[in-house]
């Protein structure tokens, strides 16, 4: 036997692993002992879901490199779960939302598109190490895996590692400042929604829009939802995966023909294969949200596609080696910079349009937060109003891939590697 070999080589046992560890935490996270209670009150189910797997693989009971699982899971259920997810966009519903809500949004992403660059460029007249590194251990690399999640979400996350092609261990040091940066930052919107009259009265806000967005959110949660049978759940992965398949198809003709006539579009990762399939999926998503399949939804579309984005998030970490992550408070320093970048363009945005902190609050998190968090904090002002945060975060989903590509090629630009 290989002196590296794992001690679990079979894949089938290791899928069983992962979902255990999956079904404990969300089992435990949801319990109603006291115990689990302060525990993930502290820590977030979502980090153990990074963190359990790459124990294993770090004690050597399993291995990510060696594994078949991560190629399937990217490449197939990535784009199923984009399509799943951005299928879910109600843009009716949420352009019903109002103008502000919508501008917050959209300044939330603005923030963190150019709040990355920014970071990047003021470390860097300082600390030049900090933000050095050539290929796939480019900081700008790594940075664009936080711009994905915190544009988008799990998915956008890993979308962006493999278009840019990260090193593992850099990636898992930029997980680990994702997480705590944005913890942070929600455990201080959390705090301060209790105190929205007065930042709603130093905004000189008009909060009578929260009124009627509490009926209209009410009416529609209780009307949307339905039970699923079989051939509800069928269609749900025939349209995700045989829209996957249309998108890896496309690619497959797009991409060579790209490689042969425009080699120049390398420098933009516009010859990476995997950077069509998941734009040309993502697209699909949108274009069937204006359709009737987005009548799915109702069925469980969003649940589903959250499933696979844990899977992925376990079968990043199982790939991730914890004792080779080096501390490195430089690049802590760039996301701190960063947050506090989109924090001053969100507050700029909301005094300019008088928006009640609620729509400062849930933009800010449906993008740094995404889908796990935003209802948390949208909750936090009337629980009611839970859903806005999803489909503010849902649309971020759909514009996160995007986002996030264009705020790495901003980055390439100040930092080149």
């Amino acid at each position: 036997m290989n002196a590296n070999a794992p001690l679990i080589t079979n894949d089938a046992v290791v899928l069983g692993i992962i979902a255990s560890i999956l079904a404990f935490i969300f089992y435990t996270s949801d319990s109603k002992s006291r115990f689990w209670k302060k525990f993930y009150y502290y820590i977030p189910s979502l980090v153990l879901c990074y963190f359990l797997p790459s124990v294993l693989n770090s004690l050597g009971i399993i291995s990510g490199d060696q594994s078949g699982l991560y190629p399937v899971v990217v490449n197939y259920f990535l784009p199923c779960c984009l399509i799943l997810l951005t299928l879910s966009v109600d843009f009716k519903a949420i352009i019903g939302l109002g103008k502000k809500a919508l501008i917050m949004f959209f300044a939330s992403v603005a923030g963190v598109m150019i709040g990355a660059p920014i970071a990047l460029l003021l470390v860097g007249t300082f600390s030049p190490a900090t933000v050095a590194g050539q290929g796939s251990g480019a900081i700008w690399r790594g940075l664009s895996a936080i711009a994905g999640s915190w544009i988008g979400g799990g998915a956008n996350q890993t979308a962006m590692k493999e278009i840019f092609q990260i090193d593992d261990n850099l990636f898992a040091s930029m997980v680990t400042v994702d997480i705590v940066v944005s913890s942070i930052w929600m455990a201080l919107l959390i705090y301060c929604a209790a105190r929205a009259d007065k930042i709603d009265a130093w905004f000189k806000a008009d909060t009578s829009k929260i009124q009627e967005l509490l009926q209209r959110v009410e009416k529609y949660e209780q009307s949307s939802q339905k039970n699923p049978d079989l051939k509800h759940y069928m269609l749900m992965l025939g349209i995700g995966l045989g829209f996957t398949g249309l998108a890896h198809f496309l690619a497959g003709m797009i991409t060579p023909y790209l490689v042969e006539n425009y080699p120049q579009l390398e420098k933009l990762s516009l010859t990476s294969s995997f950077f069509w399939v998941i734009l040309i999926a993502t697209s699909c998503g949108i274009i069937l949200s204006f359709t009737k399949a987005r009548k799915l939804e109702s069925y469980g579309t969003f649940k589903i596609g959250s499933v696979i984005i844990y899977f992925m998030v376990a079968t990043i970490g199982m790939r991730i080696d914890v004792t080779g992550i080096v501390s490195n408070p430089g690049l802590f320093l760039i996301g701190v910079i960063w947050i506090l970048v989109h924090i001053t363009v969100m507050l700029i945005v909301a005094k300019l349009i008088r928006a009640p902190f609620f729509f400062t609050a849930v933009g800010s998190q449906s993008c740094i937060g995404g889908p796990a968090s935003a209802p948390v904090v949208a909750s936090v002002f009337h629980p009611s109003l839970a859903p806005v945060g999803v489909l503010l975060a849902v649309l971020g989903y759909a514009v996160g891939t995007y986002g996030a590509y264009i705020a790495a090629i901003l980055m390439r630009m100040v930092v080149p590697g």
